[in-house]
């Protein structure tokens, strides 16, 4: 018998999530500018929309057990987490 604890499986030994499997649960945050109004008059207005990465972009992924971090291939990071 070994006075290690079976039950706990080790990081390294735990399952990776996949790319694919990361980009179903992180968005990406754009604004587009889109025709509305301001004051009464047209103007253009920023609007926010989620869009998703796609596999090709992902140059690591980080599953923290709360949530996961994905870093894409320009370096910027997304998370599942809601603020």
């Amino acid at each position: 018998m070994s006075d290690k604890d079976e039950t706990q499986t080790p990081a390294e030994e735990a399952p990776q999530m996949t790319a694919a499997e990361a980009v179903k649960r992180v968005r990406r945050t754009v604004v587009e500018m889109v025709d509305g109004r301001v004051d009464g008059k047209p103007a253009k207005v920023p609007k926010p929309r989620q869009v998703p990465l796609s596999a090709s972009e992902v140059l690591a992924v980080a599953d923290h057990g709360t949530h996961v971090v994905v870093v894409t291939t320009d370096g910027q990071k997304f998370t599942d987490r809601s603020e």
